[in-house]
This record gives structure tokens, sequence and C-alpha cells, in this order.
């Protein structure tokens, strides 16, 4: 599903239209960043949790050339399912 079905699943859903549906997309979408910038965890009881992780540098290597290179610590987005969502998908 790419965010144009998306949207349209949720306008559907909520009856709302496409231009509502697609703005309150948008909005969770950036609070949801904006608050994982600020290292919060978003916790959504039944569908999951999102929250950000370091990773530490380390050692790596190209695998066309087969030299060594080093991969810079960065953050990356972590999501856990929660029981409602794993569940409903058996």
């Amino acid at each position: 599903m790419n965010k144009t079905e998306l949207i349209d699943a949720m306008a559907a859903k909520a009856e709302l239209s496409k231009a509502d549906a697609k703005k309150a997309l948008e909005a969770y979408m950036d609070a949801t960043a904006e608050a994982l910038q600020k290292g919060d965890k978003i916790a959504l009881v039944g569908f999951g949790t999102f929250s950000v992780q370091k990773r530490a540098a380390r050692d790596g290597h190209n695998p066309r050339t087969g030299k060594k290179i080093k991969i810079e610590a960065k953050s990356v987005v972590k999501f856990k399912a929660g029981a409602t969502l794993t569940n409903n998908l058996k």
C-alpha cells in the first residue's frame, strides 16, 4: 500500500474527504517525526511503539571492492509491533 492508497482507505473508514484524510496523515507524520527527533517514544497501545535507537560506529567492507570502510554512528527509527497488531496478522 502506498501513501495514496492509505489516504483512500483512511477516508473511507473514517468517512472523511480525501483532502481531510491527507491532512490528518501528514499531521500524524509531522508530529511523529518531531517527537522522534526530540528523542521521545511514541506508544500507540495495541498498534506498536516507535523509538530512536543509536547505532555505534563500526567497521564494514565495500562488497564491490572488498576494501575496509568506516561506518559512522547514526540514529535509526525502530518499530516494535503491539500485541493487537501482531495477533491480527495471523
